[in-house]
Formats: structure tokens, sequence, C-alpha cells
């Protein structure tokens, strides 16, 4: 049996899985306060009367990382930069401990300047004494040659709690990516292992021992004892259950827009052939542009519980979440409590929900029943107007998806797939006022939690070999070894690929659970005074995102099995 967990705005859901479908299925009111304690009661509630024994795996989807970045709740971090030729590291400072300390690596990864030994340990010395106990370590050309990374980790580890090198947490280009990555992998560490090595003794503690993982931005799976060093893979695991909880019941060939709307917010992406769609360089949060690899998506203020509202005499619709619909409590009225209104909803309560329309029919000078479907329409008049700018964002650049690039290639979407809480409702008015084919996703008020469960673990592999050196190097995977100069490009690419396999094995991926894609390989002659000294060879291979191998079964009996429709 497989868990599956998605925290949420509003809900987090739990799914228990088999190989005969969805066994049972729990939703718990998400506290952001308390995010710990409501992902505990979630586990609770879906294990009971479950023999531990039978549980072979779970995962965990949480916005507990994504938040605490949106939301400034960092830890105090200091960096220590090396700066090497280029642009000055200050100009990408990520705050008041950030150091620069002499030393040099030139793009072939030769050093050109020693590292200045006494300002690491002085920068070292002040982050102790102003209260520092995590710090990340950036050099500018580390992925070609990491010695000075190594050596500022092996001078100050001893006095601090944890220290990131960069070349370990992004072994791509990008020197101000790989500052802006390693600084809130450094941030997010305490929060991330706090909460997971809570879970993990709490989920012992009930005697399930089966492996956990995390869900991270590309769609794939990471074990947890390794989440604890790249705690920023989580960053946006929300948004990518979505996209993994969707692909199952994508049509193919097609593309396909996805849309989850929750309660606070609206989440979006893009299937091509039922693939998701990626954002290659990584993603860009916060103001943090990172080498952080991610489904490409979308969240927009605008879900159920979206304040509704009259300003200058316009019907506005959130973008800020009050609380819960009036017909659950709330303050507010929202598109929810619209749908009480128009009798498309009825497990709150309908007085309070017209209550709330009616103040705002009043305002327009229109019955509650008139106000109620200009609101709910007006609602998905505008996700739908946010999914066609989504749509042109990813047109105005190269198109990528998890498998390749996609050259020239224009999106031109004439599907949408629909899940969240309100999917029945939402995907009849889509089909109602677009052209789209519309339809809503099986389970679709639990998919997040199933497209956790069901996706496989993904990682990926930069090998750079230099021929002149008679070097192959992985910094990301701290492995380095002796070639023949005479190394061909297939050569390196097997070598690419037995490094991969192993690190996805370690990472939690099953025995042939996995796919491969080259996702890029490179060869190009190195030339010293107007005479060849060697090549240049560099490839990166990934394990693709995508489902488990046996999901097809699994979501075939989804698809068979009962469902509500409200």
């Amino acid at each position: 049996m497989i868990i599956g967990l998605d925290v949420g705005g509003t809900h987090t859901d739990v799914v228990l899985l088999d190989a005969g479908g969805l066994q049972n299925r729990v939703k718990v009111r998400t506290d952001a306060s308390d995010l710990f304690s409501t992902v505990l009661t979630g586990l609770n509630r879906i294990t009971e009367k479950i023999d531990p024994q039978q549980i072979t795996r779970t995962v965990l989807s949480t916005t507990l990382t994504t938040n605490a970045i949106v939301e400034k709740k960092l830890s105090p971090v200091g960096m220590i930069v090396t700066c090497g030729p280029g642009i000055h590291p200050d100009n990408y400072r990520t705050g008041d401990h950030f150091y620069i300390v002499g030393g040099g690596i030139d793009h072939s990864g030769r050093e050109i300047q020693a590292l200045n030994e006494d300002q690491v340990m002085d920068a070292a010395e002040k982050m102790r004494a102003d209260g520092i106990s995590h710090v990340g370590v950036v050099g500018k050309f580390s992925t070609r040659n990491p010695d000075h990374e190594n050596k500022i980790v092996r001078l100050i580890e001893s006095g601090f709690d944890k220290v990131f090198p960069g070349h370990r947490i992004s072994g791509n280009f990008s020197f101000p990516r790989r500052i802006a990555t390693t600084f809130l992998n450094a941030s997010i560490y305490p929060i991330h292992k706090k909460f997971f090595t809570a879970i993990k003794k709490s989920l012992e503690e009930k005697g399930i021992r089966a492996p956990i993982y995390i869900l991270k931005a590309d769609g794939g799976t990471m074990d947890l004892d390794t989440s604890i060093d790249f705690p920023g893979q989580s960053i946006l695991s929300g948004p990518a259950a979505s996209v993994m909880g969707s692909v199952a019941f994508a049509e193919d060939p097609s593309e396909t827009i996805v849309l989850d709307i929750g309660g606070t917010t609206t989440d979006m992406a893009v299937l091509i052939n039922r693939v998701p769609v990626l954002v290659p360089n990584g993603i860009e949060i916060s103001g943090f542009k990172t080498h952080i690899r991610a489904l490409h998506t979308r969240s927009i203020g605008l879900g159920g519980d979206s304040a509704v509202r009259i300003r200058s005499g316009e019907l506005t619709i959130g973008p800020d979440r009050i609380g819960p619909a009036m017909a659950y409590g709330g303050a507010a009225p929202t598109p929810t409590d619209a749908l009480f209104v128009l009798e498309k909803v009825n497990d709150g309560n309908l007085e309070s929900a017209t209550r709330g329309i009616k103040a705002i029919a009043d305002e327009m000078g229109v019955s509650a029943e008139a106000a109620a479907r200009d609101i709910f329409d007006k609602t998905c008049r505008l996700i739908l107007e946010k999914a066609g700018e989504m749509v042109e964002k990813i047109n105005s650049k190269p198109v990528y998806t998890v498998r390749e690039a996609l050259e020239g290639h224009r999106i031109n979407p004439d599907h949408l797939l629909v899940l969240g809480g309100p999917a029945p409702h939402f995907a009849k008015h889509f089909q109602k006022i677009s052209d789209y084919k519309v339809k809503k996703v099986p389970q679709w008020d639990v998919a997040n939690a199933i497209g956790a469960a069901l996706s496989r673990t993904t990682c990926e592999v930069s090998l750079f070999v230099d021929t002149y050196r008679c070097r192959a190097m992985a910094p990301e995977e701290n492995f380095s070894e002796r070639v023949n100069p005479r190394i061909s490009l297939a050569e390196v690419q097997e070598m690419a690929h037995e490094l991969l396999l192993q690190k996805a094995m370690r990472e939690g991926a099953a025995p042939g659970n996995f796919e491969t894609d080259v996702l890029e390989s490179l060869e190009f002659n190195m030339i010293r005074n107007f005479q060849l000294i060697g090549r240049n060879i560099r490839v990166k291979i990934q394990v693709r995102p995508g489902l488990r191998h046996d999901y097809h079964e699994i979501t075939r009996m989804i698809n068979n099995g009962p469902e509500k429709d409200n």
C-alpha cells in the first residue's frame, strides 16, 4: 500500500492506494501555523485499522518550504563566495552575512588565484559571533573544479551545524543562480529537517518503517534522507502534485491545460501529449533566480474561497482569501457561497451564504441569484484568462518538456483537465463559455495526493570531461576520475548513465522503474597558442519525471471506481 499526502492552502489530502485502486481518502483542514500537526492528523486518520507492515511507501507534497520563502521566514545563514574572473559577486549579495574571499578558478577549472584561507577563517569567526549556524559556500566555476569550495568546507565545517558547498547543490553553470540556490537550501534547511524528522519519527512510532519520499518541483520524488541535504528540491512540490495527479488522465495526443482549483489559489500547468512542460533553467521565487528544476506552473490568487467585493462599482474576486466561505463559517462572501445560492452545493449553511451574496447583490442592484451567477461566471472567465496568459508566456520562449526541447513549437491547447474540490462545477461552466474540450480528473478532490503517491524517483547527472587534464568530473556527485585522453563522447555518455543509475538507486528508485534521457551532449576542441590541446566534453542525463510503472492498473481502477459528483 502507498500513502500519498498533499498539503494545500485550505485542505490537506491523504490517500491510501494499492493495486486495487483508491482504498481510503482523508481530508483535514490545513493549519498554516502548525503544518506538522496537520500532516500528522492526516497520517493518523489514513492509517487507522491498517497493518503497518502493509505500507510500502509514503510520499509527501508540502508547501512548507515554499511558504517559508514567500513569507520571508527564512533562517539567517552565511555565505562565503570566491571571486574568480568576471562580474564581482557583490552584485549577488544575499544578505548581511555575505563574505567575499580571495581565490579564483577559471572556466577550464585551473586555479588562477590561491584561496585566501585567512579571509575564510575571519569570515567564519564573524559568522559564529553573530550566531550563524548554517553556511553556503560558492566559488565561481566550481562546477569545473570544486577544490576551493571543498577546502573552505574543511576549514570551517567544525564550527557550524551544516555547510552547503554550491557544487553539490547544482552542477550547472550560472554563478548568480548557484549563489541563490545554495543560499535558499541553507536558509530552509532547519525548518525542512525539523519537519521531516518529526514526520519520520511519528511514522516509526506507528510501526510504519517503509521509505518516506518528498515530491520535488520537477514532479519526481526523492527519499527523505537525501532531501535533508537538498531541501530546496521540495520548493513548489504542491503545484507539481497537481500536474502529476492529472498526467494519467490526459488524452494522447493533445495539448492540455491543467487547472487545480483550490480554496486559496488555482494552480496551472500545460501537458503536451501527457508530458509536462518544464522550466529548463530553474525556477524564480521571491526574486531568487535558481537552478531548482521544476515543472512550468503558475499559481494565481483565485479559488473557491477568494474574497468577493464591489470596488468602485465593479465586481472583484480575490486575490486574497479572508477565510472559508460564509457557508462554512467565514466572514466574507466567496465563489463557493455563490455555488450555494445557485443550489449546486448543499453541505453547508445556505442562509449564511445567501446573506453574503445578497450584500453583494444589493450593491449591484440585482437579485442574489443574478449576483451569484455573475460571481461564478467572472471567476471562471478570470481563470481562463490567466491560463491564456500562462500559455503566451511559455510561447514567448523556447518550449521545453521533461523529455526534450521543442524547437519552434507553439503551444495551442485544446483540452482542459480540471481538479480540486469544486472541479465538477467549474468544468461544466468552462465547457459552456470556451472552445476547450473539458474533463474533470477522476477523484478530482484528492487527485494531488494520488499524483504524489504515484510519482517515481527522479534525478540528473552532469558529467564534464577535460581530455587535456585527463579528468572526468561530476562535482554534484562528488565524483572525479582519471580518463584516457582519447575517450569518446559515447564512452562519456555511458559513464554518465552509470553514475545516474547509481544515484537513482541511492535516492530510492526501484530497479527498472525509470526511463533515462540525454538532455545535453556536447564536445568541442580546446585551442591554446593556435594548437589543439584537448577536448571538453559535457553530458547531462536524467531519470525522466513520470509515474510509476504500475500506475496503469491503479489509475484504471480509479477510473472505474465509484465517484461522488456534487
